[in-house]
């Protein structure tokens, strides 16, 4: 194994202690439902969701916070209708990580349908590394399983806190991929790349000031945004995709879609390449908004230190 991965993490006596405890509560009766009817997981999520909406004053306010910045077009009706189907996708993807971490690979095949590998598959005859930019869909335990039945990637992540979820987490997002990298292994997914790896990457949420420029993103017209995705399509015989991901409404599964490469991107201006990275999770995540994680505190750092904060 080569060390640009991150090795999978071992079994520890001390995931027994009591601290663990309640973890393992969870996780049993997580792995316990994934082994239900996926109609009726979807269903619970959804009743799970309307609970969550009603209890989590916080995670709500940033939601429509986010709605409301990025859509303002819409009127308040339509941005509550779409903040509750929101949060009813949101409970559907805590049953979707146990689905990911713990279906069979003939169980998640059936629920994928993955369009546009003719893409990736020619980049890769041509001796190209692939970077596939991804956005933070609420279904991204299940996307990370099925992507790799299309074709097995590389995959950029963060570790998780718990170190007895991280057990989990990772031998889940790896079942059907090559291998993982952790969110600060820059240099091992340039590897990855320049060995002709797919490396799935994900810019759309905030990274903080650092590396970052002010650009639009929907409504928002100083979003922070990473120009870290430059680093890696800026390499040499890289070619850049899109991936979008979205549960199917009628309740079939997913469909995985890979995009054709970028044309003349990346050029040599940062600020061009990034608003046109925006703009392709704008038209990405306009696809499904619904099921994209609005929890998350998109615009938190302002172009001024000083400015005060779109959450307040």
């Amino acid at each position: 194994m080569s060390s640009n991965k991150v090795l999978q993490p071992d079994f520890k006596l001390s995931f027994l202690l009591p601290k663990y405890w309640l973890t393992w509560v969870g996780v049993f009766i997580l792995y316990t439902i994934s082994w239900l009817p996926f109609k009726l997981q979807l269903f619970m999520g959804r009743m799970l969701g309307r609970l969550l909406m009603k209890l989590g004053s916080k995670r709500k306010h940033v939601a429509l916070t986010n709605l409301r910045l990025c859509f303002p077009e819409k009127s308040e009706d339509e941005l509550q209708i779409l903040l509750k189907k929101n949060f009813e996708n949101t409970g559907i993807a805590l049953f979707e990580t146990g689905m990911g971490w713990w279906w069979p690979d003939w169980r998640v095949k059936r629920k994928f349908k993955v369009k546009g590998l003719e893409h990736l598959e020619k980049a890769r005859r041509e001796g190209n590394g692939v970077l596939l930019l991804a956005m933070h869909y609420l279904s991204v335990e299940m996307n990370a399983r099925g992507v790799g039945y299309g074709h097995p990637m590389v995959v950029f992540y963060r570790p998780h806190n718990n170190q007895l979820m991280e057990f989990f987490q990772f031998r889940g997002r790896g079942r059907s991929n090559k291998y993982m990298l952790g969110k600060r292994d820059v240099k091992g997914l340039m590897k990855a790349l320049r060995d002709g790896e797919a490396c799935i990457y994900l810019p759309d949420q905030d990274y903080g000031r650092n590396r970052s420029v002010f650009v639009p993103f929907f409504g928002v017209k100083d979003a922070a945004t990473t120009t870290g995705t430059l680093i890696f399509a800026r390499q040499k015989n890289v070619e850049t995709m899109m991936i979008i991901p979205v549960r199917n409404d009628d309740g079939s599964g997913y469909t995985l879609e890979i995009m054709p490469p970028l044309e003349d991107f990346p050029t040599k201006d940062n600020i061009a390449d990034v608003t046109r990275i925006n703009q392709e999770l704008e038209k990405a995540i306009s696809r499904k908004p619904e099921q994209y994680m609005w929890l998350h505190r998109r615009f938190k750092t302002r172009p001024n230190p000083d400015d005060v904060s779109l959450y307040k």
